[in-house]
């Protein structure tokens, strides 16, 4: 009752604000006493300074006599007639006076309107304080006849009064929201917001007051602040992770008659871990058998977590039952599934059976839960036994033998053994494709290798075979192992120099000079390294010319005995050395030096080791002349081909031989002289008459001589002779030798003597059987006029 009482007492004050806004222009068009009687005595001011004198005029402010105060109009106004804003008046409109009343600024003479006489403002249109909440205007009041201002203009607004027309609005919905599950009473969601258009001052239109419509008892909003919060302890996203919200905005306060809008806010419980890893048995079962490989999946178990994402995930352990580190579980990322597998080889022959325990371990735990939550399994593991391949005593074999071994010799022995229980017997063989030139055998009963060919050290060092263990009742079940044979060396090789040596020696040299240094090498490797002996052969032991020194790091120095060397006693010295190893028995070889004899420069540098330079001219050596001779030679060859070229170009290309018997061949220089022509293949038949006298024009190539034409003959009275024009052209091509093309001039002159098919040409036939009548080219216009004539001729002189 108490909420009641004051509500009432709200809406009367309302009420009353109403009337009093509505009254307020009747009120402010009345004018003030004080300044009325202000403007009546300054209406008789002239008569009291018409007592001065004129030199003491009495000077007075004059008052503006503008009555008003601010002025309102409601908003949203549908009436019939315009509604009165206020009205204007001065102390100069005393009902005699010609004077009118003029209103400028925003919307003067659209919106609002004044009656000159009585200054009355109306407003003439609807307004709507949400497009604008005041107006400026300036009042004036003027000469009726003259439009004179009689006072200074008066600026006043005139404010739009708001009024309940807008509902609230949720700008930014419908909304989405989350909150973590289980989370305590007043726990904030989220917060919406409404706007409301109307005057946030003024009144109570835009006053809003939120409530929750749909949506309890699960959330709650604040009324003022529009927080939605839980209003349900242990809300569970298992159980329902959704929800719908409604949330009602309505102005005036809340109030009966105030304006509501809605809005939705999907809220949506987020997971958090609450919920322990499940296995989904207690105990799990399998058969492995022995023979699966290492890393293989020999099981899966799981897990299963009502929680989502990372809370839902689990990391398996093994933590009971493997001593021996035989399993491993890891954790199947995407099915979270645990994989049970091998990390050593199973052996059923040596344990049967397994008893794993699991543990399933959340990743994530919430603070102050305790610790991640866990849960156990038991695992059986039962071996399955399989027929397994033999097993060799060691994976691989190091043996040695030495290259000078014998065949046959016993190099070492491999061993294999069945783990099955049957024990069954064991064959040895030798992988051929790791021993493809058959160096090596093997006992296939006892795995005794043995040398099949001679060794060489120097060629192959180490010899890695891999010999195959297979089961004699399933060779299927091979096994392999590494057998590596290391060559020992001995001492098989004499020493040898190292390079090809060639010393050079200047004729201007000083006796003890070292002109070489002398190393060698030996492909032997004796375990206490290389050590060479190096001398001259017995019979050089007092060469008159060099000497060896010992520089005590397997190598010496050749040093000469004098200085006079020259190229013309003696260009070249052989010098032999012996060079002897420190092997057992030793090894040695007899190695020949060249020595040249050189022209140096006084710098030492050698400048040529060849005699014939003595005999050469100065600056040319031996060199430069072959160069030359190739460039002579060179062009010489060049000639010979240019003048074969030009030869072979001037020969004819077209060859007349008395002797040619290519008489199958048949040239087509005319048009053929009939059917007779190619019996006994005569040739002089089919050609030119005027190739008879020897004369026969080139078509291949342009001729060199210009043929002047002859001049043509005169037609005769008709002014037609066809028959001896064309035998005139035919003339004149027939012996031009530059009428083009050269290579296609067919000659058409004589078409052959005796043929039975006789003449071709209508134009040579004296008679023709053909009754063609040719006057209808007369008719088909000048074009073919004078064809028509040509034929006309014609006709005449075969009826002559």
């Amino acid at each position: 009752m108490p909420k009641r009482s004051k509500e009432m007492l709200v809406d009367l004050w309302m009420s009353l604000l109403l009337v009093w806004i509505t009254c307020v222009p009747s009120i402010s068009a009345t004018p003030i006493g004080g300044q009325s009687r202000t403007a009546q005595t300054e209406g008789s001011a002239p008569a009291v300074a018409s007592g001065l004198g004129e030199g003491q005029r009495l000077l007075s402010r004059a008052k503006r006599g503008w009555v008003w105060n601010q002025m309102f109009v409601l908003e949203e106004f549908s009436g019939r007639d315009p509604i009165l804003v206020g009205r204007l008046h001065t102390d100069l409109d005393v009902g005699n006076k010609n004077i009118k009343y003029v209103l400028a600024g925003e919307g003067a003479g659209t919106i609002f309107a004044i009656n000159e006489l009585t200054g009355d403002i109306h407003a003439m249109k609807r307004l709507d304080r949400e497009e604008k909440a005041e107006y400026t205007l300036t009042a004036q009041v003027v000469n009726a006849d003259t439009d004179e201002p009689l006072e200074p203009p008066s600026e006043f607004i005139i404010k739009v009064q708001d009024i309940n027309d807008n509902p609230p609005q949720f700008i930014e919905g419908p909304y989405r929201a989350s909150v973590p599950e289980m989370s305590g009473v007043g726990t904030p969601v989220t917060r919406v917001t409404a706007t409301d258009a109307d005057d946030p001052v003024y009144g109570n239109s835009a006053k809003l007051i939120y409530s929750i419509l749909d949506g309890q008892p699960y959330f709650s909003v604040d009324p003022n602040s529009a927080t939605i919060k839980i209003a349900l302890h242990g809300m569970d996203r298992e159980m329902r992770e959704e929800y719908l919200v409604v949330i009602q905005a309505k102005d005036m306060g809340g109030h009966m008659g105030g304006l509501s809008g809605t809005t939705t806010v999907t809220i949506t419980l987020t997971d958090i871990n609450d919920n322990p890893p499940k296995f989904t048995k207690s105990l799990y079962e399998f058969g492995i058998p022995e023979d699966l490989p290492i890393g293989k999946t020999g099981g899966k178990v799981k897990a299963d977590d009502r929680d989502i994402g990372e809370n839902a995930k689990s990391t398996y352990n093994i933590i009971e039952g493997d001593d021996l580190g035989i399993f491993e579980i890891v954790t199947d990322a995407q099915t979270q599934e645990g994989i049970l597998r091998l990390k050593k080889p199973l052996d059923y022959e040596s344990k049967k059976a397994y008893t794993l325990k699991l543990e399933a371990t959340n990743i994530r735990s919430e603070p102050g839960s305790g610790g991640p939550f866990k849960d156990t399994a038991t695992v059986k593991i039962v071996v399955e036994d399989a027929d397994e391949p033999p097993v060799f005593s060691k994976p691989m074999y190091l043996l040695e033998v030495s290259e000078n071994a014998p065949i046959n010799k016993v190099i070492g022995t491999v061993t294999a053994r069945d783990p099955d229980s049957s024990g069954s017997p064991i064959r040895y063989f030798i992988d051929r494709h790791t021993d493809l030139e058959r160096q090596f055998n093997i006992n296939v009963d006892d795995g005794k290798i043995t040398l099949a060919k001679p060794l060489d050290r120097e060629t192959d060092m180490w010899h890695n075979i891999t010999v195959t263990a297979a089961e004699v009742g399933n060779y299927s079940q091979i096994s392999r192992a590494i057998v590596a044979i290391r060559v020992m060396d001995i001492n098989d090789n004499a020493p040898e120099f190292a390079t090809e040596y060639e010393a050079f020696l200047c004729e201007n040299g000083k006796p003890g000079q070292v002109i070489q240094t002398v190393s060698a090498i030996d492909k032997d490797d004796p375990i206490q390294g290389h050590y060479f002996d190096y001398s001259l052969v017995p019979e050089m032991f007092n060469n008159p010319n060099f000497t060896i020194k010992n520089n005590q790091d397997n190598s010496i120095s050749i040093v000469t005995k004098h200085d006079s060397f020259r190229r013309q006693k003696q260009e070249m010295y052989f010098l032999p050395i012996i060079v002897t190893d420190n092997g057992n028995p030793p090894m040695s070889s007899t190695n020949t030096l060249t020595i040249r004899v050189c022209g140096c420069s006084r710098d030492g540098i050698v400048q040529s080791c060849n005699v014939e330079a003595y005999v050469l001219p100065i600056g040319l050596s031996m060199g430069a002349l072959i160069a030359i001779l190739a460039c002579i030679i060179l062009l010489l060859v060049i000639v010979v081909l240019f003048v074969t070229l030009r030869r072979h170009k001037n020969e004819p290309l077209i060859i007349k031989d008395d002797e040619d018997v290519r008489e199958n061949i048949i040239r087509y220089d005319d048009e053929g002289g009939g059917e007779e022509d190619t019996e006994a293949f005569d040739i002089a038949t089919l050609q030119n008459p005027d190739g008879i006298n020897g004369y026969l024009p080139r078509k291949d190539i342009k001729p060199d001589l210009q043929f002047m034409p002859r001049a043509g003959q005169h037609s005769g009275p008709n002014g037609v002779d066809v028959d001896e024009f064309i035998n005139v052209r035919l003339h004149e091509a027939d012996n031009d030798p530059t009428a083009p093309p050269y290579d296609s001039i067919q000659i058409y002159g004589y078409e052959g003597r005796g043929s039975i098919a006789g003449s071709l040409s209508s134009l040579e036939t004296a008679s023709s059987d053909s009754d063609q009548n040719y006057d209808y080219l007369r008719e088909w216009g000048p074009r073919f006029r004078r064809l028509g004539e040509l034929y006309s001729v014609g006709e005449s002189d075969r009826e002559t």
